[in-house]
Formats: C-alpha cells, sequence, structure tokens
C-alpha cells in the first residue's frame, strides 16, 4: 500500500452536505437516503504537496483531488485547460475592464459537460458499472455518451426534442441508445428513472444523481486560480441551469484554502434567463430552495431547468460568496452573443452569452463598481447553436459583382 502522499487520488468518503451523513466511495453511489446530492470529499492533507506544475494540460493534472484511484483507469479525449481569455474591447465598452473569460466551447464535445463526463464515466467505469443512463438538454448526453464509447460501456440518453440537433448526432455517433421526448428535460428524467428499473447494471447519471459529475466541473476552478497566478477572480459568472459547474467551482475553490493555495473571496453570480429563472426568484425571496416556474421556456436551452435537484446549495455557495443571482431576456442575450463576436471574435453559446447579458445588469445597478477582476463562463460553443444567428445576407448572381464599399 502507498504512502498517502504517494496516491494518485486522495479520495477518503463521499459526504450529505444535507444531512452529514458519511458514505462509502469505494461502491457505486447515487443520492444520500435523504435525497441529497453526495459530495466527494478528500484527504487534503495528504493533498497538500499537489504542484500542477509541469503536468500535461488536461484536469488529471490535478489527480490528487479527483476521485479516480489509478491513472490506468482515467478516460479522457484531453479534455481540461481551455482558455482564459482577456476582453479588454468588450469589458471597456460595457464598463468592466479587467473582464476575462473561461471559453469552455475548446474543450472535447465543444462544452464543459465534457468535464464531468470524463470524471464520472472514468470512476463508474472504475467500479464497474456497465452502462450509463440519463435525460439531458442535449450537450451533457452527448458528452457523456461519447466518453462511454471511449470507456466501452452502454449509454441510454433520452432528450427534449428541441435539444440541439448537433448533440443528437454525437449520441447517435457514439452508438447510443438515444431518444426523444416530446417535453421538458424533466419529462426525461421521468422515462430514465422508469427504464432504468429493468437495467440493473446501468447507473443513473443524471444531473447530482451520481457524485462525479461535479468533481470534473470543479477543476475549472482549480484552472482558473492557476492561470490568473494563483490568485482567485474577484467576481465569476457562470449561467446556471442544473447549477453543477458553480457548486464545483465553489467546492474547488474551499478545497484549495484548505490546501493553503489562496484566501480571497470570489463573489459567485448564478446568471439565469428570464423564461426559467427558479435560482433567481429562490434568491430574492430568501429561500433556500427553488420552486419549478410553471411554463419555463429559453432560447439559451442549457439553462432551462425548472428544478434544480441542487437549489439548496447553489444558494448555499451565493450566500457563502456574498453573491447573487441574474435572470436575463431572451433578446439580451441574443444582443450580447453578437456584441461579443463583433468586438473581440468569440462566438459563445446562449447560456455563456446570458452571462455577458447579465454583466450589463450588475454594471448599471453598482453591484459591480468596474474595478473587479471578473470571469465569465462561456460553457460551450456557439457553433452547436446556429438558429441563435439569424443569417439574412443578400446572394449575388454568379456574373454579377459586389458592392462598391461604402
Amino acid at each position: 500500500m502507498p504512502r498517502l502522499s504517494e496516491q494518485y487520488s486522495t479520495l477518503s468518503h463521499l459526504e450529505c452536505p444535507k444531512c452529514g451523513a458519511h458514505h462509502d466511495a469505494a461502491v457505486v453511489q447515487g443520492t444520500c437516503e435523504c435525497g441529497s446530492p453526495l459530495l466527494a470529499r478528500y484527504d487534503l492533507d495528504a493533498a497538500r504537496g499537489m504542484s500542477p506544475a509541469g503536468r500535461a494540460p488536461t484536469l488529471w493534472r490535478y489527480h490528487e483531488v479527483l476521485p479516480v484511484s489509478v491513472e490506468s483507469a482515467v478516460v479522457s479525449l484531453g479534455e481540461g485547460m481551455t482558455p482564459l481569455l482577456p476582453l479588454p474591447v468588450h469589458g471597456k465598452r460595457i464598463g468592466v475592464p479587467d473582464l476575462w473569460m473561461k471559453d469552455e466551447g475548446l474543450v472535447p464535445t465543444g462544452s464543459f459537460k465534457a468535464r464531468g463526463a470524463a470524471v464520472g464515466v472514468s470512476r463508474a467505469a472504475e467500479l464497474g458499472v456497465r452502462g450509463i443512463a440519463m435525460p439531458t438538454n442535449g450537450n451533457a448526453g452527448a458528452a457523456w455518451a461519447l466518453y462511454a464509447a471511449r470507456a466501452g460501456i452502454r449509454s441510454l440518453i433520452a432528450m427534449p426534442v428541441d435539444a440541439p440537433v448537433i448533440t443528437r448526432a454525437e449520441c447517435v455517433a457514439a452508438g447510443a441508445e438515444l431518444y426523444l421526448v416530446d417535453g421538458l428535460i424533466s419529462h426525461a428524467g421521468a422515462l430514465i428513472r422508469a427504464a432504468l428499473a429493468k437495467r440493473p447494471d446501468y447507473q443513473d447519471v443524471s444531473t447530482l444523481k451520481e457524485p462525479y459529475r461535479i468533481e470534473g466541473k470543479k477543476t475549472m476552478g482549480y484552472e482558473i486560480v492557476e492561470q490568473l497566478g494563483m490568485r482567485a477572480p474577484d467576481v465569476l459568472l457562470y449561467p446556471t441551469g442544473g447549477g453543477v459547474g458553480l457548486i464545483g467551482i465553489h467546492k474547488a475553490l474551499e478545497e484549495m484554502r484548505a490546501l493553503g493555495w489562496l484566501t480571497p473571496e470570489t463573489r459567485l453570480v448564478a446568471v439565469q434567463a428570464e423564461g426559467c429563472r427558479p435560482i433567481v426568484d429562490a434568491w430574492e425571496a430568501g429561500e433556500q430552495e427553488s420552486t419549478a416556474p410553471a411554463a419555463p421556456t429559453t432560447i439559451a436551452f442549457g439553462i432551462n431547468v425548472p428544478k434544480p435537484l441542487g437549489d439548496f446549495l447553489i444558494l448555499r455557495a451565493l450566500a457563502e460568496t456574498s453573491g447573487t443571482a441574474v435572470a436575463v431576456s431572451d433578446a439580451e442575450l441574443l444582443a450580447a452573443q453578437r456584441e461579443l463576436a463583433a468586438d473581440e471574435g468569440a462566438f459563445v453559446c446562449p447560456e455563456g452569452a446570458a452571462c455577458f447579458a447579465a454583466l450589463i445588469r450588475l454594471r448599471e445597478s453598482g453591484w459591480l463598481r468596474g474595478d473587479e477582476r471578473v470571469v465569465v463562463l462561456n460553457t460551450g460553443t456557439g457553433v452547436k447553436y446556429p438558429d441563435t444567428v439569424r443569417v439574412d445576407v443578400p446572394t449575388i448572381p454568379a456574373d454579377g459583382a459586389l458592392p462598391d464599399p461604402v
């Protein structure tokens, strides 16, 4: 048995953040008996000497605080260490000159969902899972299906019929068993739960129904701090549907403080769409859990989640970091998407665009002073959502000529 300081992972147990119960991390786990998601806990004293410098530029550079026990069990497509881009032109125009974007559009599968899939599939396969099953708004299902193929295990995916078309193609290409549902992700979830009763060798990997997706997502926090020279940003905006990334980044910041890496606090901002704003409504009402809206709808499909399972963890993260929650309209986020592309050449997904629209709201309200270092999470590439940009340009005959310059 190697000494703790030599272990690939320092994972010690799983913990319920609601009732405090501990669970065995060496077996497949879902949620706690009380219904809460479980969080992975590590021997951070043993991980204190972790030094990612010089390691391969993937999220596995932080393997001591990830749950996979041996390197040979890692299932990877090279995910992680996405660019942290300064946005000086756009930042100056909206009054946030020290503005940065963590661009998750450059990871495998084109969205940050690859992080959770890489770690979740790796750990599932290591524990002997033969198949994974999940409802999805598109990108998560595509990512988990592709990583399941990489790991040699099966995948069962259900997504709303309105999900981005490209995500269907990714699932089919990966050999997933895919079904479209005439409804919302909650309806897809009910179908998956019913199907799992007849598939005992499959694991339910729905958002926060297994403990390791959040571990992959938290590496965004580790990377941002490392890329800023071991400094945390003052403010971080995150497009919030299920909220796993926001919960994960909050967890990462707490772990880094325990490791002695940093002390400054980062104010976290949950950004939602006006058409689906359960977290914003709960935050403004001072509630500890959210209530699903009656008819949720938004063009930012990835954040159209009526009732996040981890809503209490999202709201807790906002409270503990003196953060806030903001909702923007579809018109605002579409305008922000176009403005950012024109200013900086960055074509972001509509969920990421919602954060740039929220920045304007926060600056105008005075919540942002303008001297903070601000990081926005762009969770995917805009090319996955071609319908968000209306293309109406002139067609020139083959024997015609382009107009003279204005």
